[in-house]
């Protein structure tokens, strides 16, 4: 189908306002940060206790991995946490290793680059959520830079691999007191979004419900055995999904008190205004047992991604170096951290790391007197900047890059004290080499294949609502069927809306088919609402009154 647009290409502004603007924290905010100090606490204070705080820097890369996962049911929490620990062993052991085998600067900053573009393609491809590929990259290039031989290697790896394995117990402990509570918060985030829309039923407010259901469905699909909570947390879902279609027929304040009803350990409310239709859902078990997607063909779409990261990376090490800088790591982490889905939010995400870097290095000023007083004062305040991190970034990247530059400069001095103004003077200068380089490879680097995603998924959305239909026109249409092929239209109306705003935000490229895009959505949302009044799975009479 040719395009409605004409292919030429042009340059997208960058925003300049509302970068620095502070948003709502996340529902579960306390959790990361507390299990981050729970994580890191023991380790620190059992090394203090050994007079061995020099090693504190191995158990914080198993130490960190707490901060993962945190919004995945338990089952899948304890698959994901058991792989991020493995993963950052394995960076470690990778990072450790070359830095006994050499003292090459460049070398090392190009082992790191290397490092960091495959964190980057691995966590993307994975979508194992915050904080990604950073505190990978964070723990691998600055081992690269620790004088070591290669008999320290072992042990200094089986201390972060403890410090791992004390952070997958940590991650998982909740799950004694509420096993359900990711869950319950995915299906209740949905209902309260599907609210919102079917008060202002706008095109936005529509893609975003849309998107937070199909997120509740991959998050229920996560727990594998559908128990009996889960059986009833899906009807609720369902129940968002009818609200989606048929946003005039939906009672929003119902929407809302079944999302409340979801906090705590009570019972899941059980809608009752659903027909039998929703007690099937075949399409769940046949989607339970189909085979996940290749890692491979999840990782093609990624290359540019990954050669901006490990250019970028590379280039901000390199200039570091040539600078005289004695941290080129600094750089190198810098420029790992800003690389997003487009060169836009990139754009954003970089300029929120300088200012929190530049605030975080005047904090770091402030608390370096009280911090020195003691070791133990020194675990202390790395502790209480850990809770901040995780307890503000969700209100904006640079409120909580305010917390992380301090944190990352007292890691520092666990081994021995360092003059402060040295420190932050580093810290200041690869911070604005790091983005500076960081951001001109991410212009280098043309994400050319962002436009060909929204051809795909065009093209994937036009066959799934074709097969949504046919299924939909059927004289007696099988409900496994009739499920599946919903739900595949759900997941490929999502996927589209996911292309367009990443290709939307590429700064250099061909004008998108936006109207085509448009077209699509409307058509996708129709069979939708199509496929659920064929399923049964319609408001009855008495609930709409």
């Amino acid at each position: 189908m040719p395009s409605a647009t004409p292919q030429t290409s042009r340059v997208r502004p960058l925003p300049l306002s509302g970068l620095l603007r502070l948003g709502r924290p996340s529902d579960i905010w306390y959790k990361p940060a507390l299990s981050v100090v729970v994580a890191v606490a023991p380790p620190n204070l059992a090394l203090l206790a050994l007079g061995r705080l020099d090693l504190a820097a191995y158990t914080m890369a198993g130490s960190l991995c707490a901060l993962y996962a945190h919004n995945r049911p338990y089952a899948a929490r304890a698959r994901t946490l058991a792989w991020v620990v493995l993963g950052m062993v394995a960076g470690l052991a990778v990072a450790l290793a070359t830095a006994s085998l050499t003292t090459d600067a460049v070398v090392l900053v190009t082992v790191g680059a290397l490092l960091a573009a495959v964190q980057k393609m691995l966590c993307d491809a994975t979508r194992i959520g915050p904080p990604g590929n950073v505190i990978f990259t964070f723990i691998t290039s600055a081992s690269l830079f620790v004088p070591q031989t290669l008999g320290q290697v072992p042990g200094h790896v089986g201390l972060a691999a403890a410090a791992g394995v004390w952070s997958w117990l940590v991650g998982m402990a909740p799950g004694l007191l509420r096993p359900h509570g990711p869950e319950r918060r995915a299906t209740a985030h949905a209902l309260l979004t599907t609210a919102a829309f079917a008060e202002t039923r706008t095109a936005a407010s529509r893609a975003g419900a849309a998107a937070v259901v199909h997120t509740a469905w991959q998050t229920l699909l996560f727990t594998g055995a559908r128990s009996a909570p889960r059986r009833a947390l899906e009807r609720l879902v369902v129940r968002a999904e009818v609200a989606l279609a048929a946003p005039t027929d939906s009672d929003p304040e119902r929407l809302r008190a079944w999302a409340r009803a979801l906090r705590g350990t009570g019972p899941v409310p059980e809608p009752d205004d659903l027909g039998d239709a929703a007690d099937d859902l075949l399409g769940v078990e046949a989607e339970l047992d189909s085979p996940a997607r290749p890692l491979h063909r999840r990782l093609g779409p990624l290359a540019p991604l990954a050669l901006r990261t490990a250019l970028g990376c590379a280039l901000a090490g390199y200039v570091s170096l040539a600078l005289g800088i004695g941290r080129p790591y600094w750089a190198l982490v810098t420029a790992a951290a800003l690389y997003q889905a487009n060169v836009t939010l990139t754009w954003r995400r970089g300029v929120q790391r300088v200012v929190g870097n530049l605030v975080g290095v005047l904090l770091f000023a402030a608390i370096a007197p009280l911090a020195h007083l003691s070791d133990l004062a020194l675990i202390l305040c790395g502790l209480a900047f850990n809770f901040g991190a995780e307890a503000l970034i969700s209100r904006n990247y640079w409120l909580g890059s305010v917390c992380v530059t301090p944190m990352a400069l007292l890691i520092t001095e666990f081994g021995h004290y360092q003059e402060p103004g040295a420190l932050m003077a580093d810290r200041v200068l690869d911070t604005l080499v790091g983005a500076l380089i960081g951001f001109v490879a991410a212009i280098a680097v043309t994400n050319r294949r962002a436009g060909d995603r929204i051809e795909h998924a065009l093209a994937t959305v036009d066959s799934a609502r074709e097969r949504a239909a046919a299924v939909v026109s059927a004289e007696r249409p099988d409900p496994g069927a009739l499920e599946a092929a919903r739900r595949a239209l759900v997941a490929a109306v999502v996927d589209l809306r996911a292309a367009a705003d990443a290709a939307a935000g590429e700064w250099w490229l061909a004008a998108l088919p936006e109207e085509r895009v448009l077209r699509a959505e409307q058509a996708g949302h129709r069979t939708l609402a199509a496929t659920i009044r064929r399923q049964g799975l319609h408001i009855s009479e008495g609930a709409r009154t």
